[in-house]
């Protein structure tokens, strides 16, 4: 029997994309950001490297939380926040958004009845509070109820599903403001290329080759190379003060993309994403997005080794999984005034997160980053 002081919480457990967490409606959490922090913590069982005492699965790309509410924005369905659970330390990240999280958002809020089913498909407009960016997500609603079966299939995950259209409008400068913080295409950090661009997510963007690497490697091969994660948190902490973003140290953006050129026919560049203390084992949405206009804007560092397709084509990013396709439309004077990309969701189960608390505040969790 559970306690009287243990907080009982509503959740559904989703997979979004290539990554899965509970979304939780925002009214069914303490309204305490501090309180808020704690119970996140507690509810992926961080920090522990297994996350043994929560349901975080002990990897960034499972330790990861929607919180959702309904929205009084004129043209806005609903809100979402995201927040990165560190798994192995007492850190709540609310400064970056997740695209592949952001891919279950729709379904979570129409099942949760913050909007009605269409016929046939629904569109849902969801405001990022993290970006302060919106989103549609197309969702399909056949019979007025959301689906989850389907025959697309986005590499990284098993299986089919039914299609989830996300079109990002106007993500330039999500966290900073600006495509290009420093107002420069490239630029040196400690002698080393690198390309300091924020659309989507703020990303500090350098060629595989920088280090020696084909860019190929597997996340496996990557992650057991630690020297080469001191010499990038280095230079990652510097981008983040020349992007006006401060001390990152205990923040997970800027992400690292290492570029590459394309192996595949077809393909428009290879990208090795970080989380950014790991190698991803498919790709971030949102760090797909960034790469993709990097890619297409020229004096990057990525669209120097990238393989430009025709207008009109999506650009193309390989990935450890597979690929990943992104249509952009940019305007005759070069902004990008929209991005597109498929995903697809599922509902794994739903239920009450029973988490226990102490009775006076633990001091040791030190307060979080926040949107």
């Amino acid at each position: 029997m559970h306690k009287s002081s243990d907080m009982r919480i509503p959740a559904v457990m989703m997979r979004g994309g290539t990554s899965r967490g509970p979304f939780i409606l925002e009214s069914d959490l303490p309204t305490d950001p501090q309180l808020r922090e704690r119970v996140l913590l507690a509810i992926m069982g961080s920090p522990d490297a297994l996350q043994v005492n929560g349901i975080g699965g002990g990897n960034p790309l499972t330790s990861k939380v929607a919180i959702v509410s309904p929205s009084r924005r004129p043209g806005v369905d609903v809100e979402y926040l995201f927040a990165q659970v560190a798994v192995d330390r007492p850190i709540v990240d609310m400064t970056p958004n997740c695209g592949n999280m952001l891919s279950a958002v729709g379904p979570f809020a129409i099942e949760s009845g913050l909007l009605p089913a269409g016929a046939g498909q629904t569109t849902v407009r969801i405001f990022n509070r993290n970006t302060s960016k919106t989103i549609e997500a197309i969702v399909q609603t056949p019979d007025g109820s959301v689906t989850y079966g389907g025959d697309t299939e986005i590499d990284g995950v098993p299986g089919r599903a039914a299609p989830i259209k996300l079109t990002f409008l106007d993500a330039n400068g999500s966290k900073t403001g600006s495509l290009f913080p420093t107002g420069q295409t490239a630029e040196l950090i400690d002698d080393v290329p690198v390309t300091l661009i924020d659309y989507a997510m703020p990303m500090m963007i350098i060629q595989a080759a920088a280090f020696g690497l084909s860019g190929t490697e597997t996340p496996e091969q990557l992650d057991a190379n630690r020297p080469l994660f001191v010499q990038l948190e280095r230079l990652r902490r510097e981008a983040g003060q020349r992007m006006g973003l401060g001390d990152v140290s205990n923040a997970v953006v800027p992400k690292i993309g290492l570029m590459a050129p394309p192996t595949r026919p077809g393909g428009t560049i290879t990208s090795r994403y970080l989380v950014p203390h790991r190698i991803h084992r498919a790709h971030a949405v949102t760090g797909a997005l960034c790469v993709a206009v990097a890619a297409a804007m020229p004096g990057t560092v990525a669209h120097a080794v990238a393989r430009l397709p025709a207008a009109g084509a999506p650009i193309i990013i390989e990935h450890p999984s597979g690929k990943i396709d992104v249509d952009l439309e940019i305007d005759a004077s070069g902004v990008v005034r929209r991005a597109s990309l498929i995903r697809t969701a599922r509902r794994i189960f739903e239920g009450t997160v029973i988490v226990p608390l102490p009775d006076e505040p633990d001091t040791r969790v030190p307060r979080a980053r926040r949107a």
